[in-house]
């Protein structure tokens, strides 16, 4: 390890240490030493210092040997869906793998997508944005994109290592993701927003209110940059794609077979809300089938080869923080302490609506995504009088903030989809930064102006 490294590690425990000998006057004791935990790993995991699912161990370990946290809490990552939806992920991505599914599939994508490079990036992203109309999981969408555009990489010529396939994979890792949050029932945050304005303030979003509001421009519009961006630091060499306009073969009869396993899965998944099944039993069920003998298409030697246990701790320890978080009540004095210092007052329209978006996008570094909204809907009146501005219009800000990403560590869903492509999470970062400056110097302006359209500020 680098000195530079070394410095940078103390430099973290050092201000973790600080925290919880001399904690600020907002927070008590307990508080403090769970946020100088919560320091050391977002440090860890923002900076790479450590390999992620080691990061995640030292902070199960830290928080148990305290006694900071209930062990029911601290591994309440495992008990989440979400962890199934990743295992049972590993065992469609394998079956698809294996039975050459997704090779026939990216064959026959290979005429439309191959042209060129931008065409390829500009696909992918499009499927996943209509993939968030079908399906209410992102990890669900990045479990069908993932094995069918990295087939798609193979066919293309795009050798693993090369800058094309890792921009391949952050499309589909994006793509899965991004464009959900301006769709109600298409990713967690916004369902646990929508859940929180109806519990705790008697409000309700509508689906094509919640739809008109945010897909014109966190939709539409970020779905163009973020392609464009893609393009620019992920560049593919033409000569890579000569290659890729073979018609692709009929498939065989075990291909054909998993399709139709796949596209039940699929049909079970976009139906949830009749049916009211979680998207992840789905999944497992779906799992279930595929690693049967005689009837399912992976073997055990497979799925052991497929499960990246890895994966699995990082996912579960970034979930448990945003628990830790919420029950050590840290997200709520981090608001407090923000609303203090952001311009607010009635009459700042737009400085109000880019302070909230702010205030948002700041939580989220320590809630994580979902917590922004447990965090943030029981202050919405608070900052609905300090701002001047309806509740509803607060409550819809939150959206804003809990889309914009600055880390990967703040979404499971972007660590899943990377996993599943077998990307390292770090590939992500310069985008997302990137994406969160073009989002407030950009975007947000033309947000308040579409709100103030819609009548809305």
């Amino acid at each position: 390890m680098s000195y530079g490294r070394h410095i940078l590690m103390g430099a973290i425990a050092a201000a973790a240490a600080a925290m919880a000998l001399w904690p600020p006057g907002a927070l008590e004791p307990l508080q403090a030493r769970t946020l100088a935990v919560v320091i050391v790993t977002l440090g860890f995991w923002a900076t790479s210092l450590l390999p992620g699912f080691l990061t995640a161990m030292g902070f199960f370990a830290a928080l148990l040997i305290s006694g900071l946290a209930p062990p029911d809490l601290v591994f309440s990552g495992f008990t989440s869906a979400a962890i199934w939806l990743v295992t049972a992920g590993f065992v469609i991505g394998k079956a698809i793998q294996v039975t050459g599914l997704g090779q026939r599939l990216a064959e026959a994508a290979a005429p439309h997508l191959s042209r060129s490079y931008p065409m390829l990036i500009g696909g992918l992203m499009l499927m996943g944005a209509l993939l968030g109309f079908l399906m209410p999981s992102s990890v669900g969408r990045a479990m069908l994109l993932v094995p069918i555009g990295m087939a798609l990489a193979d066919t293309l010529g795009l050798k693993p290592g090369s800058t094309g396939r890792t921009g391949v994979a952050v499309c589909i890792a994006f793509a899965a993701n991004l464009p959900g949050f301006a769709i109600l029932p298409a990713n967690l945050p916004n369902m646990v927003l929508s859940g929180a304005a109806d519990s705790i303030l008697g409000i309700h979003f509508g689906y094509a209110d919640y739809l008109a509001l945010h897909y014109p421009i966190l939709g539409l519009a970020r779905c163009a940059i973020l392609v464009a961006l893609i393009l620019r630091l992920f560049p593919a060499d033409a000569p890579e794609l000569a290659a890729a306009s073979a018609a692709a073969a009929e498939p065989g009869g075990r291909q054909l077979r998993l399709m139709a396993v796949l596209l039940a899965t699929l049909a079970l998944w976009a139906t949830d809300g009749l049916h009211g099944i979680n998207p992840a039993w789905v999944g497992l069920g779906a799992a279930v089938l595929l690693l049967l003998p005689r009837i399912g298409f992976v073997t055990p030697a497979q799925f052991r080869e497929s499960a990246d246990f890895p994966t699995l701790l990082l996912v579960s320890g970034v979930l448990a923080l945003g628990a830790v978080v919420s029950h050590a009540g840290l997200g709520a004095v981090l608001a407090d302490l923000v609303t203090g210092v952001l311009p607010m007052a009635p009459g700042r329209d737009f400085l109000n609506f880019v302070s909230l978006s702010l205030l948002a996008t700041l939580t989220a570094l320590i809630a994580t995504m979902p917590g922004v909204p447990a965090v943030l809907t029981p202050l919405a009146e608070q900052l609905s009088a300090q701002t001047g501005l309806p509740v509803e219009t607060v409550l819809m800000t939150q959206v804003i903030g809990f889309s914009t990403v600055l880390l990967p560590y703040q979404a499971p869903p972007y660590l899943i989809a990377l996993g599943l492509a077998k990307e390292p999470p770090r590939v992500i970062v310069k985008m997302l930064m990137i994406l969160a400056a073009v989002t407030f110097l950009v975007l947000v302006p033309l947000d308040f102006l579409w709100w103030r359209l819609l009548g809305w500020i």
